[in-house]
């Protein structure tokens, strides 16, 4: 009983302290208020001994002993409450002083003894800091046990062990939280009234803070998992801003954070951003802003990472509570200015997210808009700033301002302007981000959804027009002078005064009768105020005052004249000035008796009048609009023709971005928009995995993913846009599409069935479409057919029925892509391993081929030669016997040309073929006469194509066919090791043999064979070679071009044909007038050259000479044929490769391009530009060539730019100096200096420079070759170490001095009289003898000598070429246009060849 009163006193005087008259615990209450509770600033403090009534920790007990203790805490606990931390606080204070020592379930013991006690205080003083103080301190020490944890256990990841320590760090986690809840519900409550004048102590302020701030260090608290106790800390540090006034100290505190911790710039601004918002002091974000604000470029030099935090930190708070921070944003504007990029780059961000989610709509106010116009212009000053970085994340900043639609219009152009500006930008970053800004204007664009500048010149020209005639009726109808009343009243209101003045001055009688007689005679007052501002009008002012006078004294009844009743100079100016001005804007009555003033007068008018201003205004503006929507289009076309440049960077992320701008710009049906998305297509080979998706999946949302309502319409528009693609489309572009098309086919689209429907209906002309798509929709079946070839052959009667049937002459292109649609067919069976897919000789489709081949070959259609080819490849791919359908092709052709040319006029004698009469000067006949011999060398290709790929193919099959049917019919016998291994080596052999016997087979059937007296292929070629030979008599350009490229073709056969015309082919190829002919000669041998490399070998430089044809299309065609030959490896690389270099600089764009594209693939192999340079730089300074001095530095910056190794570089140096010793003219010197200059020269390069000093030095006199050496100099001292800037320094005077004192002693008289004496022995020791005289000089610094480094001539004795001219007589005796046997190249060099049964097999 006694123990329950004492335990009710306790509690009594606990929450009452006032309460000290209770008699049974008076002694009690004393000891508890004899003393208060100091929160410490070190734990340790408590021990020591303290103020006075300060509590002093008395019992710190052994870590032994704490378990006991703790026991009779919970007891106390529960018996006494929350207040029984006033008995057992040193037993908390002694965990605290042994935490390193005392075991974790103690902690945890004591932890949560704490949290029951701080969750039942709110009344007593000493209990709330006692209890808070444990409790912030032990979670600080469990806080740093569990970071110190992590660290150690972290390598053990799958260890027990740690397994174990996560489950205690998870504990520690949910505790965590539990601890912050029950310190801000205790916060919440009006605990301030225990303080004295409710003014908390700080200590106790900062012992949470510190804690809550402790937290906050941890490394990982800004991960996701742990969000709930990041948000209880910023709620609890909330509390204590908003009632305990930590602002100040919480502002500071966030600064330090943010200067130590990099990883809370998004913490602290989530932080600040709900102390501003959910507890409403927004002082605090002004606080912070402004401490950022005042640091000082030094201090921020200092800090490093804090530097990034500050940065993140303004950007994460930009986006969380941009109003709150317009106030103050003034203070970092000043960083603008700064070094940091980083700084700079949050401030505007900051704008940015103020200008997208603050100053942004029309509803802004005045102070607004100059706000949002002075944010606009800091971000487009940035634009250009000097940093790359900062250029990037503004342009990033804009494209969220105009995805957001909140850059104003009249900025658009401005803005557009200088994002196509920074495409130029040297940084990659910077120029994604521009094309992303570009692509967003694009797609938000304010104007149109069409932009299209060529569709916008008609309505601009129109509305123009319109505008124009509204301003001529306005000029018409138009006053000459409008003045207001008011500003005539002004002018005249000073001397009107004086008149006033002067007649209200006393007069004698005789003047006032006469005034009276002249002045009256008005019947009423409104006809007498008219008359008196008619006076006012023509400037009779005395005139009106004196009737104003006598008015009153006429009508003293009319309001008009009331105020006159006292005359006064005021009242009668007043009343003058009602009658001429009429009544003010602002009375409430307006008085209809007055009369009318000048605008009253002009009333009826103004109506009409203002109703016309108003359509000129909204005509104005109309205009404006088109004018600016006209602007934007044009920049948009601008950025289309930059970005389409971009597809074909080395850089994959720009890459990328120029794709979906593409996509983006093709949606908006943009002007040339197709182009880049044509221009893109051939990335589809890429080899770089990411481009080729971006590629494939911008054809996928422009083509394969139409919208529609049903299945039908959606399978309608995607053929639509696929048929408009295909329109026009080059053959690259076709087969590029074609991989698109055929993944979509081979995707399982739900569309697949209808789309095949929809081609089929278009091709058949169920729909009514034109050719040109009839052609698109036969392709896409083919491209289809690649991936389902049923799609293709279960309707091949449909295909040789609508396109190959009765009217197939009438269109031969639908034709010819018919047939292409067939051999995709073909491709897909040869494909398989097994029996050839042969159609027989009989089958319509053959008939109606050969008969389209021999109608055609007597018409002068354009199509036709296309169409053939295809055709004749057709037949050799499907037909059993296609020797014997176009052996009887070529005989039904030739009788047609015969019976042609009888039917002219012109019999023959005898109708044998090799007696066709190439005289014949009919247009018709010579027209039909090539396209015959056309037909005669596809025929001859296709044929020896078809020996050495399909018979060869089914050769290797059957015998392999045969082979395993005789394994299988052998009878097993004993066999040995040693026998198996024989066996197994002689089947190998007899394999070997048999591919050998086969490629045999088919060679001598080419060498004999096809060209042998009874075979119809033998017959043309003599009319062949005599077309070619005879250019004067053949005149007919498609004759001859049909003739040259037919004798290629047929010498293909064999290597003997191609020996015996090849003079014949290049002397056709180096005196033809036909552009067209050289063109195609040179394909022709290049074809040559892959098959029979030897033979061409010694005839290489004859195809290089093309390169410097007068035509471009010669020129654009030997380029690319040489461009395959190299790279390739067919031809070998030597310096004719000068004559690809020179076409760097060609006048036409795209032969430049081909050229550079050459170049580029040819760096790729190693070594091969670093070797052909010193060549390429004889060939191109020599003196003969005379090439401009402008155009060999622009070659040569582009080669040397591919020479980046450093021993390559120092190699260089060597082997340009020695080529100074072979130089033989001022100009040589000079670009052998210009050449050493553009090396990245590197300190082993300046160092073999001064060893081959020697070389260059007596050529230092030329300020050509000075000057280039002297800028090494200057390129070597930027950012070289002190010890290379001695020695560059060095060089530099050495080479200043040689250059001055040759200077001096050309000036000097003396040295000019002894010059002439050694100037013949000064020249033969400068010049190197020629390396074929032999030289015994020092060997240079690599040991190779300088008959290595001189361009070899030419081994062929340079004879005098026979005089040939074409004549266009008709004699037989005429002397063939062939080149002489002794201007045929030699044999020098054989290539060595893989055997025909290795070729065989590809």
């Amino acid at each position: 009983m006694l123990h329950e009163v004492i335990r009710f006193t306790v509690l009594d005087i606990a929450i009452f302290e006032f309460n000290v008259n209770h008699t049974a615990n008076k002694f009690f209450s004393c000891i508890v208020m004899s003393w208060d509770f100091f929160v410490p600033v070190c734990v340790g403090d408590l021990v020591k001994t303290g103020g006075i009534n300060q509590y002093v920790v008395q019992d710190v007990v052994s870590p032994k002993q704490l378990p006991s203790h703790l026991n009779s805490f919970k007891a106390a606990l529960r018996s006494q409450g929350p207040l029984c931390i006033l008995e057992h606080f040193d037993t908390g204070y002694t965990v605290l002083q042994h935490c390193h020592k005392v075991d974790m379930s103690v902690k945890e013991d004591t932890l949560e003894l704490l949290i029951q006690v701080v969750s039942g205080l709110s009344e007593q003083l000493n209990a709330v800091k006692m209890s808070v103080f444990l409790l912030c301190k032990l979670t600080e020490i469990l806080e740093s046990d569990s970071y110190r944890q992590s660290i150690v256990t972290a390598p053990s990841k799958g260890s027990k062990k740690g397994k174990a320590a996560g489950e205690g760090l998870l504990q520690w986690d949910s505790e965590r939280e539990t601890v912050l809840q029950a310190l801000t519900q205790l916060l919440q409550l009006d605990i301030r009234s225990l303080w004295s004048l409710s003014l908390v102590e700080e200590e106790f302020i900062s012992c949470v803070t510190c804690c809550c701030y402790k937290l906050l260090e941890n490394p990982t608290i800004s991960h996701v998992k742990n969000k709930p106790t990041r948000d209880a800390i910023i709620h609890l540090l909330g509390v204590q801003v908003k009632k305990y006034n930590h602002l100040l100290g919480a502002s500071v505190k966030v600064i330090q954070l943010l200067q130590h911790f990099e990883q809370l710039s998004s913490v602290c601004a989530q932080a600040v951003s709900v102390w501003s918002t959910e507890y409403g002091v927004k002082a605090i974000v002004g606080e912070v802003m402004r401490s950022i604000g005042q640091k000082s470029s030094e201090e921020l030099a200092r800090e490093g990472s804090g530097v990034k935090a500050f940065s993140s930190f303004l950007s994460e708070l930009g986006t969380l509570v941009p109003d709150t921070m317009i106030p103050n944003i003034s203070v970092l504007l000043t960083h603008l200015e700064g070094e940091s990029p980083s700084l700079r780059v949050a401030v505007c961000e900051v704008l940015g997210e103020v200008l997208v989610r603050v100053l942004s709509g029309d509803g802004l106010d005045e102070s607004g808009r100059a706000d949002r116009d002075r944010f606009m212009d800091t971000l487009q000053e940035h634009l250009h700033d000097t940093h790359s970085y900062v250029r990037a994340r503004v342009l990033q900043v804009y494209t969220r301002i105009v995805n957001s639609k909140a850059l104003p219009l009249n900025r658009y152009s401005e803005v557009m302007g200088l994002a196509v500006g920074r495409l130029m930008d040297k940084s990659i970053n910077v120029v994604k981000s521009a094309i992303q800004l570009l692509a967003a204007f694009i797609a938000h664009n304010p104007y149109s959804c069409k932009l299209s500048s060529a569709d916008l010149k008609k309505p601009l020209e129109k509305e123009m027009d319109k505008l124009r005639e509204l301003r001529e009726r306005l000029q018409e109808n138009a006053p000459v002078a409008v003045i207001k009343a008011s500003e005539l009243w002004a002018a005249m209101e000073p001397e009107l005064l004086l008149t006033v003045r002067a007649e209200l001055e006393p007069t004698s009688e005789g003047e006032q009768q006469e005034r009276e007689e002249d002045e009256v005679g008005e019947e009423d007052d409104r006809a007498t105020a008219v008359q008196i501002a008619q006076f006012l009008r023509v400037n009779k002012y005395r005139n009106a005052v004196r009737l104003c006078v006598l008015a009153h004294s006429l009508f003293p009844e009319s309001e008009m004249f009331s105020s006159l009743t006292t005359l006064t100079p005021e009242t009668l100016l007043d009343t003058l000035a009602l009658l001429f001005k009429g009544p003010d804007q602002d009375t409430s009555e307006i008085r209809e008796d007055l009369p009318s003033t000048p605008q009253k007068e002009r009333a009826g008018d103004g109506g009409k009048e203002g109703v016309e201003e108003s359509e000129l205004k909204k005509q104005e503006m109309l205009l404006q609009y088109l004018k600016d929507t006209e602007s934007f289009a044009l920049q948009v076309e601008r950025a289309i023709a930059v970005i389409n440049t971009m597809l074909y960077w080395k850089t994959t992320s720009v890459v990328q971005e120029a794709v979906q701008f593409c996509v983006t710009v093709c949606e908006f049906s943009v002007a040339n928009s197709l182009t880049g998305v044509r221009k893109m297509l051939p990335l589809v080979w890429s080899t770089d995995a990411a481009i080729k998706d971006a590629v494939v999946q911008a054809y996928r949302r422009l083509y394969l993913n139409p919208q529609g309502d049903n299945t039908r319409a959606k399978a309608q528009t995607l053929v639509d846009s696929l048929s408009e693609l295909m329109v026009d489309a080059s053959l690259g572009t076709i087969q590029c599409l074609e991989e698109i098309v055929q993944e979509f086919f081979g995707g399982g689209s739900s569309l697949q069935s209808t789309v095949v429907q929809v081609l089929w209906e278009r091709f058949t002309g169920k729909r009514e479409t034109s050719s040109l798509h009839r052609r698109a929709a036969v392709l896409l079946l083919g491209m289809a057919a690649r991936a389902e070839r049923e799609v293709v052959l279960s309707n091949l009667d449909t295909l040789c029925s609508v396109a190959l049937g009765e009217k197939l002459t009438e269109d031969f292109l639908l034709a010819r892509d018919s047939v292409i649609t067939i051999c995709n067919i073909t491709d897909h069976v040869r494909q398989c391993k097994g029996a050839p897919f042969r159609l027989p000789q009989d089958n319509q489709l053959f008939t109606c081929l050969t008969q389209a081949i021999a109608e055609g070959v007597v018409m002068a259609d354009p199509h036709w030669q296309s169409f053939m080819e295809q055709a004749v490849r057709l037949l050799y791919f499907l037909s059993e016997s296609p020797d014997q359908l176009c052996s009887r092709l070529l005989q039904r052709c030739s009788r047609l040309l015969l019976d042609q040319i009888a039917e002219g006029g012109e019999m023959l004698a005898n109708k044998d073929v090799s007696q066709l009469p190439g005289a014949s000067q009919d247009p018709e006949d010579c027209v039909s006469l090539a396209q015959l011999l056309s037909l005669c060398g596809c025929v001859a290709f296709w044929q020896v194509s078809h020996l050495e790929r399909s018979v060869s193919t089914e050769l290797r099959r059957r015998r392999g066919e045969t082979e395993e049917r005789e394994e299988k019919a052998k009878v097993p016998s004993r066999k040995q090791a040693a026998n198996d291994s024989s066996v197994e080596e002689e089947l190998g052999l007899m394999g070997a043999s048999a591919e050998d016997t086969e490629a045999e087979l088919i060679r001598k059937i080419c060498e004999t064979e096809l060209l042998a007296e009874e075979n119809l292929l033998c017959s043309f070629l003599p009319l062949l070679v005599r077309v070619c030979s005879s250019p004067g008599r053949y005149c007919h350009p498609q004759l001859t071009t049909a003739a040259c490229l037919a004798l290629s073709q047929y010498m293909m056969i064999s290597p003997s044909v191609c020996e015996e015309h090849i003079r014949l082919l290049f002397t056709v190829l180096e005196r033809s007038s036909l552009p067209v002919v050289r063109a195609n000669a040179i394909i022709g041998l290049g074809d040559l050259t892959v098959r029979f490399p030897n033979i061409l070998e010694p005839w290489t430089q004859n195809l290089y000479t093309r390169l410097s044809d007068e035509n471009p299309a010669v020129r654009q065609t030997a380029v690319t044929v040489l461009t395959q030959l190299v790279l390739k490896d067919v031809l070998k690389v030597k310096g004719q490769v000068s004559e690809v270099a020179v076409l760097l600089i060609d006048p036409q764009t795209h032969i430049a391009s081909l050229a550079l594209n050459f170049f580029n693939e040819l760096a790729s192999k190693d070594n091969a530009i670093y070797n052909l340079l010193p060549d390429i730089i004889s060939r191109l300074s020599d003196p003969e060539r005379a090439m401009n001095e402008e155009d060999f530095h622009t070659i040569m910056k582009q080669l040397f730019s591919y020479i980046t190794k450093e021993r390559q570089t120092e190699s260089l140096v060597e082997k340009l100096c020695q080529r100074f010793r072979t130089a033989k003219t001022e100009r040589q010197w000079c670009d052998l200096a210009v050449s050493l200059s553009l090396l990245s020269m590197c300190e082993r390069g300046l160092k073999r420079l001064q060893e081959c000093w020697e070389c260059y030095s007596d050529k230092l006199t030329e300020t050509g070759v000075y000057q280039p050496l002297l800028s090494i100099t200057a390129k070597l001292r930027r950012g070289a170490k002190p010890q290379l800037k001695v020695q560059v320094e060095e060089f530099e005077k050495r080479l200043t001095a040689v250059h001055t004192r040759g200077l001096e002693n050309v000036e000097s008289p003396e040295m000019e009289t002894k010059r002439p004496e050694g100037a013949g022995s000064s020249q033969n020791t400068t010049h190197t003898p020629l390396p074929n005289k032999g030289r015994g000089g020092r060997p240079s610094v690599s040991s190779c000598h300088d008959d290595s480094f001189v361009t070899p001539k030419p081994t062929r004795k340079s004879s005098k070429k026979a005089v040939i001219t074409f004549s266009s007589d008709e004699e037989e005796e005429e002397e063939d246009a062939v080149m002489a046997e002794s201007e045929t190249p030699k044999v020098t060099t054989p290539i060595a060849r893989t055997s025909r049964r290795a070729r065989l097999r590809h």
